[in-house]
């Protein structure tokens, strides 16, 4: 992915009359978008890629654009590209002008109610291979015109300014300007192979966890467990036989019989259906997660994004 030129925090709030813009020319929204996509990526390279052009048709782009309005938008070096002051203030302005283009464009194709086109997906690593790549399937069984592009990362998308369609994102939300429906929430549950409870020291209460091994997750480099049961919580600190950053590793790991890991129970299920694993103190769990879908505006949602929704959502209340 590319990098956004540095722009200061509460610039979109800056009194219209601190910076002027030699306006003496109409609108033209290509434009618009090849110099949004140089600020958004940093370069005229990626820039280019994003829009399928070459770099020399980007660079007179904007050469033209800074001809037209009287003013530099961007200072170039041999080592860097970096965005002026009155390019800043273009860049906010060009951007609500886009956003509200694409927002009326979404308003009309709405009215045909038919998903068709392309749809920019992001999700975080485990649970967009473990469960978003259903239902993506699912969706493009169900949309024949739609096509779909998918990154999955555990990174924090702008899907605003990266041009996402929608985010799936597991955990409570930050506030946010975003819409966001709720799908529904992940639920966990502490598990173990059958083979290892069989030669283990017996299992009653949380107490016994540190007789055990322990296969946990780590988050920012610690390991515990925040277990609830209703209205009781325990807090389980023990060393872990095991330390990982992966939901997938852990279920790898217990399937050996290596001890005892918290798992999504979507992800244990299974399993214990087959009767590799076995659920270890029912009831105790870290609190479930909701699960969002996130994206620009719920008033103008683009047909293929309304119908990607609402399958994701049927999706969760089925399993």
């Amino acid at each position: 992915m590319g990098r956004t030129l540095d722009l200061p925090h509460g610039l979109i709030n800056t009194p219209h009359d601190q910076i002027l813009l030699s306006m003496n020319t109409s609108i033209d929204l290509p434009e618009m978008r090849v110099f949004a996509a140089v600020v958004t990526d940093g370069s005229f390279t990626l820039a280019a890629d994003r829009l399928g052009t070459d770099k020399a048709r980007v660079s007179r782009i904007v050469s033209r654009m800074e001809d037209k309005l009287g003013a530099q938008l961007l200072t170039r070096s041999t080592r860097r590209l970096s965005v002026t002051e009155v390019g800043r203030d273009y860049f906010e302005r060009a951007m609500s002008i886009l956003t509200a283009a694409e927002a009326a464009e979404a308003a009309v194709a709405q009215q045909s109610r038919e998903p068709k086109g392309l749809l920019k997906l992001t999700a975080g690593s485990e649970f967009g291979t473990m469960v978003v790549d259903n239902w993506v399937a699912d969706f493009l069984r169900l949309a024949p015109k739609v096509t779909v592009e998918a990154e999955y990362t555990n990174r924090l998308v702008d899907i605003i300014h990266e041009g996402f369609d929608v985010a799936i994102r597991v955990g409570a939300l930050d506030d946010s300007s975003l819409s966001a429906r709720k799908l529904g929430e992940v639920d966990y549950g502490l598990y173990a192979a059958t083979d290892y409870l069989k030669r283990a020291p017996a299992i009653t209460s949380v107490a016994d966890l540190k007789h055990h091994d322990l296969i946990m997750k780590t988050t920012r480099g610690r390991a515990n467990w925040a277990l609830v049961n209703g209205a009781k919580t325990e807090k389980v600190t023990a060393s872990p036989r095991c330390a990982v950053n992966s939901t997938i590793s852990a279920r790898n790991l217990v399937l050996t019989g290596l001890g005892i890991t918290q798992l999504p129970r979507f992800m244990a299920e299974p399993h214990v259906v087959q009767g590799t694993l076995s659920c270890v103190l029912p009831g105790w769990a870290e609190v479930p997660a909701p699960v969002h879908a996130v994206f620009a505006s719920s008033r103008y949602m683009d047909p293929k994004v309304r119908s990607f929704v609402d399958l994701c959502l049927s999706a969760f209340k089925d399993n």
